[in-house]
């Protein structure tokens, strides 16, 4: 993109921006403050360049290496499921990918803890957070099937690809109270919303979803 193509996407992005939340409105995302989180980050910089025209279009988009930035209304469902039973002061995100997703999270809580596996992407979204001045993230390239054992408990945690299963770690994670909002399938995939209680976890699926697969082991 030339600098006046891009000048152009900085000059309409803030419009388009909130065009994308009235129509979030509308699809039932109901929550002010996953909708105020969303409005004040710029989906255009965590997008490839040729691709920025299309940033504010509720879609997912490819970012390399076989993965995606999630589709905005699946963010503003997941976003908001986290919320639902209290605040949000130490966040554990499973899948940084473009780091939008964290980005929009950092808004909203103390602390954030994203782990990638992919070292470019991760190493990507360390700069843009950087350039945005989001101090409040925390970005680790490992196996995110792992969650994070050093910074847990966490209020709580997002996959942000698909499980065949839940790894036990997620739930040992959890604080009392904690929300862990994961996708779960193959072929088909449904997002679901976990919450700890003592010894025990809830359960309550949310709707159909296609994410990436969740990949254990080996990291790029």
């Amino acid at each position: 993109m030339n600098r006046e193509s891009r000048a152009g996407v900085g000059m309409t992005s803030a419009r388009t921006r909130e065009r994308l939340i009235g129509r979030l409105r509308e699809q039932g995302i109901r929550d002010e403050e996953t909708l105020a989180a969303m409005s004040a980050v710029p989906r255009h910089l965590f997008v490839d360049e040729a691709l920025a025209t299309r940033a504010y279009e509720d879609t997912a988009l490819p970012i390399g290496q076989g993965q995606t930035i999630s589709q905005p209304y699946i963010v503003g469902r997941m976003t908001a499921a986290l919320r639902t039973s209290g605040p949000l002061e130490r966040v554990l995100e499973v899948g940084t990918g473009s780091g939008y997703q964290a980005a929009v999270l950092s808004h909203l809580a103390k602390q954030v803890y994203t782990v990638e596996r992919i070292a470019d992407l991760a190493r990507a979204a360390r700069r843009r957070f950087q350039a945005l001045h989001l101090t409040n993230i925390t970005v680790r390239h490992a196996d995110g099937c792992e969650g994070w054992p050093q910074e847990a408990p966490f209020d709580a945690i997002m996959v942000t690809a698909a499980a065949r299963t839940v790894p036990e770690a997620f739930f040992g994670q959890l604080k009392e109270g904690g929300r862990l909002v994961v996708p779960v399938g193959a072929d088909g995939q449904a997002l679901f919303l976990y919450r700890r209680r003592g010894t025990a976890m809830t359960v309550e699926r949310l709707e159909a979803v296609n994410f990436v697969p969740l990949l254990p082991g080996s990291l790029v």
